[in-house]
């Protein structure tokens, strides 16, 4: 790295994180006080931007039903409505015939794609992947490929199952852009080309990719990316799932109903004639969350306008202070699929000597004001690959063996980051302050 690039690095590394809603929430301490929330889960839900609330809030009084009415108050939600999908379009750099579905979330988007896949339709997913993405193919032809140790391996393990299968029949590859368990990069771009090169499809799972990086549909040559609203700093039940219409054309709607449908009419025997729509709304059937797809749509603008060389410098500082926190403790092991420079999101996961997971999230919780995440993280295959049999002692709350993981992002401030890492060493050095028992299932602290 250049002097340039180190000194440019750093600048941006002191700028402000961007506001979001709960920085001064405060939380009770076991030990007694309080102290300001560190949250520290963004890869599973990441606090609302406050631009998104301020957005919604001055909408609100506005909103009306989408689509329904010729009533001012429906025109101008369904103007608002049609125009998030287009900004939507231009944050993923869509291709001018691509559609953008607005759904509940990226496991709802997804699902909505195994829906349209055509007959006989070959699906290849890694074991790395979230549920979300690894679960929904179940009813087509899927081969599931070993994890990687390499983004090499990973494309060469795609091009030899896909040079192994039916060159004549569809098929699909899915994807993440960003381990929701690693924060690791994967070579979309390269395994995109892969696919295409044996007639394959390929959609990318960006839940954990696009609150961290720009997206470019275009650029990394892929047919759909889905991701999640709640994910991208606005918590308001919506995903979105955009890409190539002919497959979702072609398809029957995903769910029936209002808003799907064209036209119906009563046949003489008693049927139904439905003439379903062709562009997005053959998708979205029922009253659409207006105020989810805007809340996505105001993220969209926020991270464009604060711009992404800038987010990725803040967050790389933050990665670093952390991954070299932690390397101080020769008790803590780095769970990782690549080497120590692959690059990566602020999405670290690992394991302690000597404790459990779930008794070392309760304790920074209880102990620190630390929200992590702690267990398998909805990534079970490649957790279990991951961890591989290492040997951890139960520690007060026992319980399968896991792993513990901190994430942030775009509104973390560094002084949460540079709790956590003080509060892994102390924890690690001597010992939880408190003592805990398992209630319901989760490690809490005893009264």
């Amino acid at each position: 790295m250049s002097v340039s690039t180190v000194a440019a690095t750093d600048q941006q590394s002191v700028c402000a994180p961007l506001p979001v809603l709960g920085q001064d929430v405060t939380v009770p301490l076991v030990t007694g006080g309080e102290v300001t929330y560190a949250a520290l889960d963004y890869a599973a839900s990441a606090p609302a931007l406050q631009r998104v609330w301020d957005d919604v809030a001055a909408y609100a009084p506005y909103y009306g039903s989408v689509h329904r009415g010729a009533g001012h108050l429906s025109r101008l939600s369904t103007e608002l409505f049609e125009n998030a999908r287009k900004t939507v379009a231009g944050f993923l750099d869509c291709r001018g015939t691509d559609q953008v579905v607005f759904t509940r979330s990226t496991t709802d988007s997804l699902n909505l794609l195994a829906r349209a896949l055509p007959a006989g339709c070959q699906v290849f997913v890694f074991e790395t992947e979230h549920h979300a993405s690894l679960l929904p193919w179940r009813h087509a032809q899927v081969t599931c490929l070993d994890a990687p140790r390499t983004p090499q391996q990973a494309v060469r393990t795609l091009e030899l199952a896909l040079a192994d299968r039916d060159p004549y029949g569809p098929a699909l590859v899915c994807v993440t852009g960003a381990s929701n368990v690693t924060g690791e990069l994967w070579p979309v771009r390269e395994l995109a080309a892969a696919a295409h090169a044996h007639g394959a499809r390929i959609v990318l799972d960006a839940a954990q990719l696009a609150p961290h990086h720009p997206v470019s549909v275009r650029d990394l040559d892929v047919d759909w990316v889905a991701f999640s609203g709640h994910k991208l700093y606005a918590p308001f039940g919506a995903g979105v799932l955009a890409g190539r219409a002919d497959w979702l054309r072609e398809a029957e709607p995903y769910l029936a109903g209002g808003g799907a449908s064209r036209g119906v009419a009563r046949r003489a025997d008693g049927g139904v004639d439905v003439q379903w729509h062709d562009g997005e709304a053959r998708h979205e059937a029922g009253s659409p969350n207006v105020i989810g797809a805007y809340a996505i749509a105001s993220a969209c603008t926020a991270l464009t306008e604060a711009g992404f060389d800038t987010l990725v410098a803040r967050e790389q500082h933050l990665i670093r202070t952390v991954r070299e926190g932690l390397a101080e403790v020769p008790e803590v092991r780095v769970l990782s699929l690549f080497d120590a420079d692959a690059p990566r999101v602020g999405v670290i996961s690992f394991v302690v000597a000597g404790w459990n997971s779930a008794h070392f999230a309760a304790a920074l919780s209880a102990e620190y004001g630390i929200g992590v995440r702690d267990g398998l993280f909805c990534a079970h295959p490649l957790l279990r690959t991951l961890l591989g049999g290492d040997p951890r002692t139960r520690g007060e709350c026992g319980g399968p063996d896991a792993a513990v993981r901190v994430s942030f992002g775009a509104g973390t401030p560094d002084e949460h980051v540079e709790r956590f890492v003080t509060a892994v060493g102390e924890l690690v050095r001597n010992g939880a302050k408190w003592t805990y028992r398992t209630e319901n299932g989760r490690c809490v602290p005893s009264v």
